[in-house]
């Protein structure tokens, strides 16, 4: 409240008096704007469904469910109820990730880049680790795989050129040194033209006749079939170790997940277990709640009540008539719009230059001043500019959001108005 004052009494000081009325409004605003959330709600109009800077996979409601379940109350985090004795929290999901992809072990941490940097270190400390130059990628916030092998303390050997790298490139690179092949699945970007990538499978066939591990980073974990995306299944069928992300195709919370396809790799799983960086990098109770309700009901095939997959699945005549709805309701509003076709975007490093067709509303008048105007509204909506037009995509809209959309978007094109 003293703050809310001081800094009230220095904007006056700055400019002309105002009136009691409105310094009190001024005040409560700036009171109001201390205790809000930092952290709030967003409509996300933008089309892109896996969005970084909006949280990426939004949880499906069983998922929402069981965090709310343990986060206001005691659990079995590291309990085994039945002994009375500690528990392991690895294990709670270690059995559904075996189950679902059919692999020898799995371990759970906070992120992919913290599993890749987990299995580089505990499996791979003072050895070589060869991997194309055309895989040595960068993701968001400058993460570059150079310095994740650096950090680890692993050796990178890179071999074959940005565009072309063979099987044979791998096999004249190892030594009495290596200790790895790493596959880097290049998921935010693709190199066309004059390429050639060593497969999967050629990179095994080395790997086996050199008795290495083969280390497959896949990105975006893909479970289902999507455009020209590796699934997780091709993975562990020629890999020893995969990681992916469980927030981006998986459509869970941030997390790790990491896979032991063979008996060599289900080795190198439980050896990462036990490092001591695994303690580091493990999974609260919230995002293990989140991911055990999202890899059930992947297992049980409900995968139409995970967000992400509603989204990657449903038919452009269904966004068209939603779209078209909303024109209907905001143009009796008096919010001019159009429909126009456009191409949602997978997003989050996923499936790059694979689009997705889409129904978007275009909305009459000052697009950038529209689209600010919508973010700065309660709750932000977060649309796109295309062709010089302020649009929102019904793709990426949650169900049951539609009418506050309505009315934030009327609330903003009035706010412009005069």
């Amino acid at each position: 409240m003293v703050e809310a004052l001081r800094e009230q009494i220095a904007t006056e000081r700055g400019s002309s008096a105002v009136s009691d009325s409105k310094r009190l409004t001024q005040v409560e605003a700036r009171l109001r704007a201390a205790v809000a959330p930092r952290l709030r709600r967003v409509i996300n109009a933008s089309g892109v469904i896996l969005h970084t800077n909006l949280g990426r996979a939004p949880l499906s409601r069983a998922a929402v469910e069981a965090v709310a379940a343990v986060a206001g109350s005691y659990s079995n985090l590291e309990l085994d109820v039945d002994s009375g004795r500690r528990g392991e929290r690895a294990a709670l999901l270690s059995g559904l990730l075996t189950s679902l992809f059919e692999c020898s072990a799995a371990l759970v941490v906070n992120n992919n880049a913290a599993a890749i940097l987990l299995a580089l270190t505990a499996l791979c400390k003072g050895r070589e680790v060869i991997v194309s130059r055309g895989q040595l990628v960068e993701i968001g916030g400058s993460f570059r795989m150079p310095d994740v092998m650096r950090l680890s303390g692993a050796r990178m050997v890179e071999v074959g050129t940005t565009n072309r790298t063979r099987a044979d490139d791998f096999e004249q690179a190892v030594t009495t040194r290596t200790g790895a092949l790493l596959r880097v699945h290049t998921s935010n970007f693709r190199v066309s033209g004059f390429t050639e990538s060593a497969t999967l499978a050629e990179m095994a066939r080395v790997a086996r006749a050199h008795e290495l591990m083969l280390l497959d980073d896949l990105g975006s974990g893909a479970t289902e079939p999507i455009a020209d995306e590796p699934t997780v299944a091709d993975s562990l069928r020629h890999s020893d170790v995969v990681t992916f992300s469980g927030d981006k195709l998986v459509g869970g919370p941030q997390a790790g997940i990491v896979l032991g396809a063979t008996e060599l790799g289900a080795a190198a799983v439980r050896k990462m277990s036990r490092h001591p960086l695994a303690r580091a990098l493990r999974i609260d109770k919230l995002t293990l709640a989140a991911l055990e309700a999202t890899l059930k009901q992947r297992l049980t095939g409900r995968l139409e009540d995970i967000p992400v997959e509603r989204m990657l699945r449903v038919p452009v005549e269904e966004v068209r008539r939603r779209a078209a709805l909303w024109s209907v309701k905001l143009e009796e509003r008096g919010v001019r719009t159009r429909l126009v076709s456009g191409e949602s975007a997978v997003g989050g490093g996923s499936v790059p230059g694979h689009g997705l067709p889409t129904t978007l509303v275009a909305i009459e008048g000052p697009a950038s001043r529209l689209a600010a105007a919508m973010r700065r509204g309660d709750p932000p909506v977060i649309a796109r500019i295309e062709a010089g037009a302020c649009c929102l995509d019904p793709r990426t809209v949650l169900k049951g959001e539609d009418e506050t959309l309505i009315d934030a978007v009327e609330v903003a094109a009035r706010s412009l108005e005069g």
